[in-house]
């Protein structure tokens, strides 16, 4: 098991905005592969497949940190903090909702070791 923290972050684009939405969310992804604690920060869009079930979130980041404090240091940067505020509460924004789920490998009574 790990301190790891993995986040999935979907975004329900306004009408007609799907498209644009990617391309602003596709400009994160650089800045963010960089930063520390960071493993996965990846944006995905919704395909049509038989074995799974369209929802109204078709845009979402999968992302893998290092520890809790490293996905709020992410948070935190003003790059991020700028689109939420442009984006997601801002009325021209592109944004009609979004949903940010946060994801541990670790057991609900997993023996972790204790450092000393």
């Amino acid at each position: 098991m790990t301190s790891r923290v993995y986040v999935l972050a979907q975004f329900k684009p306004k009408d007609g905005k799907e498209a644009e939405l990617f391309e602003v969310l596709k400009a994160l992804e650089p800045d963010a592969n960089r930063e520390q604690g960071c493993i996965q920060y990846m944006l995905t869009r919704q395909v049509d497949h038989p074995s799974a079930t369209r929802n109204e979130y078709p845009i979402v980041f999968n992302e893998i940190w290092e520890s809790a404090e490293d996905w709020s240091a992410h948070g935190r940067r003003k790059q991020i903090q700028h689109f939420f505020e442009t984006q997601v509460q801002a009325e021209t924004g592109l944004v009609e909702d979004v949903v940010v789920t946060a994801y541990s490998d670790e057991g609900h009574d997993y023996d972790a070791p204790v450092y000393e």
